[in-house]
């Protein structure tokens, strides 16, 4: 569905699959939906680098939701890959001064240590923590209209998403000083390269963790007792993949 919000002509009130709470935001943030366009060409990229050896290639996600439904490893990191995407295009209209409702991080302020010694705060550190916070206000409005097992799963891998784009933040520094000596040094926070949060969830997607329901209905326990118990950094799957090299007409 946030395909559809790649122009700005498009009202909110007529993009297809968008819950209350979402038209809401859309309403709210004009600017952000544009920016979470760019971020569904960026992560629909990077899916499809990812499953560039395999029989199903994460090709046309939007027309394949009937098969993504089933709650498989493909749905768990369409869903991460999708999450992290929202909140990289977010995190960098912020830090280019596209949105109103935010700018750079505004606490990496005055002056700190690491293990060079000091350094000033200056440039604009990618504001990553707004970034997630829209992401999760944004793509997890979906999930929660239903309190069922899909739901979990999929805010599980939806938050799963967001972190390994704040995992590869790094340090940047730039050296003041006679010829270029490092006496003063200015640093900031930037994101990288989504490659390596689409590198990342791919280690995960391999290593993903079958689960089901617990019996009070709040939670997942593994289907496989060997397993271990799942961290908010994995992945979590549900049923087993379909094989992809016959075909289905029901899912396309």
């Amino acid at each position: 569905y946030m395909g559809a919000v790649g122009s700005s002509r498009v009202m909110c009130d007529n993009v297809p699959g968008l819950v209350s709470r979402q038209r809401q935001l859309c309403r709210r943030h004009r600017a952000a939906m544009l920016s979470i366009g760019r971020g569904v060409a960026a992560w629909t990229a990077e899916c499809q680098h990812q499953f560039r050896q395999h029989r199903w290639n994460c090709n046309a996600p939007e027309r394949g939701h009937r098969l993504l439904g089933r709650g498989s490893r493909e749905s768990a990191f369409v869903h991460a890959i999708s999450s992290a995407g929202v909140v990289f295009a977010i995190t960098r209209a912020c830090s280019q001064g596209e949105l109103k409702s935010c700018s750079c991080d505004p606490k990496k302020k005055g002056s700190a240590k690491d293990s060079k010694g000091l350094f000033d705060w200056g440039g604009c550190s990618d504001n990553v923590d707004y970034g997630v916070r829209f992401a999760r206000a944004f793509v997890d409005a979906k999930e929660r209209k239903g309190k069922d097992a899909r739901a979990l799963m999929n805010l599980h891998n939806n938050r799963a998403g967001r972190k390994a784009v704040k995992r590869f933040l790094k340090q940047e520094c730039k050296c003041h000083g006679v010829s270029g000596s490092c006496t003063l040094r200015t640093c900031w926070l930037a994101m990288a390269d989504f490659r390596k949060t689409g590198d990342y969830l791919w280690k995960k997607y391999n290593g993903a963790i079958q689960v089901v329901m617990n019996q009070d209905g709040t939670g997942f326990t593994v289907a496989n007792k060997r397993f271990k118990k799942p961290t908010k950094n994995d992945l979590v799957y549900f049923e087993s993949s379909p094989d992809y090299c016959i075909r289905d007409r029901d899912v396309g």
